[in-house]
């Protein structure tokens, strides 16, 4: 599945830059809801980062298809056990230590002293990790000098050389994090500001200002020493009353967009529910359930649970 989750990301790619459907029983976890019900709250607590549009009534009024590319690096630490070994010559040392253990011992001190060089190299590269996290932490938090979440020495990057090439390279790019879209090609946003921003202003040059949607996604692609390599969708939010210019048709609409996603017999159903309604009035669960009665590839998520009323309890929802 690792190496099945790249290629067909790498298939939407190219049949979105061709202008061709993208509707492929390909597997992704979709993301279902109703308005306010803190689907982006979900996703943004999926990548570690605040990058989605906020604000009242619908807000996401095109498809977000969300590829996340880990930049860790797979056996990073199986990687980095290696290294010591060649750099620190152990198979020189063990072979020193076979011829000389009958003599004196001194292939015992020096198995001992190759260990220890090890374990000493390996602490350092730990502190070194962690460091490299804090600063990416405090980062998040106070910034840097530069516009929040910038970990570059711009918002917006060319896609080439010095290290910044398509992302795949691991080494050069561990512990950094940026976003590529499809629409921007050979452009890197190291802020995540600039992401919600770009979302906002792409959305907006199709859609136009009113609160019509459009089934023509977004693609946007997230690398992050933080995350998992998996493709999620982020749908807009399940309306039942059209408001100010929207089409008098907007539910039928949403679910239409909702439904052509969530029928994929391969992808995984997020049905996002508020805690403070009532689950039996969940839009995001009835939807599910039209698609997969048994319940096979559905997941319910609970939100706001720090907002329901006093004496009430989540707990019966739960079971």
């Amino acid at each position: 599945m690792e190496q099945l989750i790249p290629i067909a990301s790498k298939l939407q790619d190219v049949l979105g830059a061709l202008g061709q459907s993208t509707a492929l029983d390909l597997p992704q976890i979709v993301v279902v809801g109703g308005q306010s019900s803190g689907k982006s709250s979900v996703l943004e607590g999926i990548v570690g980062r605040s990058f989605l549009p906020r604000g009242h009534g619908i807000v996401t009024r095109r498809p977000l298809v969300l590829q996340l590319y880990n930049t860790a690096g797979p056996g990073a630490d199986d990687d980095d056990d290696g290294d010591d070994d060649d750099n620190d010559g152990g198979g020189e040392y063990d072979d020193y230590d076979d011829g000389n253990n009958s003599a004196d011992g001194g292939g015992s001190r020096s198995r001992s002293t190759s260990k220890s060089k090890k374990s000493r190299s390996k602490k350092s590269r730990s502190k070194s990790r962690d460091a490299a996290a804090r600063s990416i932490r405090e980062r998040d938090i106070h910034g840097d000098g530069r516009e929040n979440g910038n970990f570059g020495d711009s918002n917006v990057e060319g896609g080439g050389g010095n290290g910044n090439g398509s992302g795949n390279d691991s080494g050069t790019t561990a512990g950094l994090e940026w976003g590529e879209f499809l629409h921007l090609p050979g452009k890197r946003f190291t802020s995540f500001r600039d992401i919600r921003n770009e979302i906002s202003r792409d959305t907006d040059r199709l859609v136009g200002k009113n609160k019509g949607i459009n089934p023509t996604p977004i693609y946007l692609k997230i690398y992050s020493p933080r995350v998992l390599n998996l493709t999620l969708v982020d749908l807009p939010g399940i309306a039942k009353v059209a408001v100010g210019d929207q089409p008098e048709d907007i539910e039928e609409q949403i679910r239409t967009m909702c439904l052509q996603y969530i029928s994929n017999p391969n992808a995984i159903i997020l049905a996002v529910t508020c805690a403070t309604h009532d689950i039996a009035n969940s839009d995001a669960l009835k939807m599910a359930r039209t698609v997969d009665p048994n319940g096979d590839r559905t997941v319910g998520v609970l939100t706001k649970l720090d907002l329901m009323d006093p004496g009430t309890d989540a707990s019966d929802t739960l079971h």
